[in-house]
């Protein structure tokens, strides 16, 4: 399998939201950083950056906002330089992987994104409402999956306090410990220099700590976008013959669709099974245990 092959199979066809989003990140990254260097080498009269930041970068100042109103969405996904996205997406990586474990892919999406537009409410309402930021907010703008990330980590401690993670140079961390020290600091750095970066930080943990507060109390905020994508059933024909209704019960399935299912129990969770679907485990697992015998 060559190199792109490998990266398609993980990002399309592993299940993992995980590895989809941290592509999209990686991959319009280095695309403006192509078309940088571009513009670059041939002299071109444009600012890739510029148009970049004007363009898809979260504005605070509302008037700009009104006319820039899908930047909550593509901010999420833009980085203003190298160790900006690494660290993002290691983050991401660590700590989505634990979020998919536990729950699922389609949640992992759900928080990821929503996370993402709460950081950037959270951002423009503080920018205007506190005196500090009266100047600031003419000009700011932000950039970065911080937001994202920020809520995937609070949510993934919020669910699992106790899950341990071994650290380089200090060893094994409750998520708990991990994530509290990681609010302070945005705390902390809320009066610094990049204080619109460190608000929306704080405004997607909020959201990823509510949203598993919600979810531990019977409430899914993930359940009314689940299917929005999913397409209509095709209409199938049934027969009223019950002779043939048994046996098409009883049929065990090729090897192939049995995959299928299983890959689906391992992307959404078993209660996610349609009861056909649960019935063709049955009828497979009923036939290794007959062929057992």
């Amino acid at each position: 399998m060559g190199f792109f092959d490998e990266i398609k199979m993980k990002m399309f066809s592993s299940g993992s939201r995980v590895m989809l989003f941290i592509g999209i990140n990686v991959f319009i990254f280095v695309l403006t950083g192509l078309l940088s260097l571009f513009v670059f080498l041939f002299r071109l009269p444009f600012d890739i950056d510029a148009l970049v930041t004007n363009y898809f970068a979260v504005p605070t100042y509302l008037p700009q906002l009104l006319y820039r109103f899908w930047t909550p969405f593509t901010y999420m996904f833009l980085h203003a330089g190298f160790f900006h996205i690494l660290f993002n997406m290691l983050w991401l990586y660590w700590m989505g992987q634990i979020f998919e474990e536990y729950l699922n892919a389609k949640k992992f999406t759900f928080v990821y994104l929503a996370g993402g537009l709460a950081g950037a409410a959270f951002y423009i309402f503080c920018y205007n409402i506190f005196p500090a930021f009266e100047e600031a907010k003419l000009a700011s703008v932000a950039v970065g999956a911080s937001a994202s990330v920020t809520a995937i980590m609070v949510a993934t401690a919020t669910l699992l306090p106790n899950y341990t993670m071994g650290l380089l140079f200090i060893g094994p961390v409750k998520l708990k410990w991990l994530v509290l020290a990681f609010i302070i600091l945005d705390l902390i750095n809320v009066a610094g220099p990049n204080s619109g970066g460190y608000l929306s930080h704080l405004g997607g943990g909020i959201f990823g700590f509510f949203f598993v507060k919600a979810l531990q109390s019977g409430n899914d905020w993930c359940k009314p976008f689940e299917n929005i994508f999913k397409p209509k059933p095709k209409l199938k024909v049934v027969s009223k013959n019950q002779n043939v209704n048994i046996r098409q019960r009883n049929e065990v399935p090729n090897q192939e669709v049995i995959d299928q299912i299983l890959d689906k129990i391992s992307q959404s969770g078993y209660n996610n099974l349609t009861a056909k679907e649960k019935n063709i485990l049955f009828n497979a697992s009923k036939s290794n245990e007959e062929k057992g015998k």
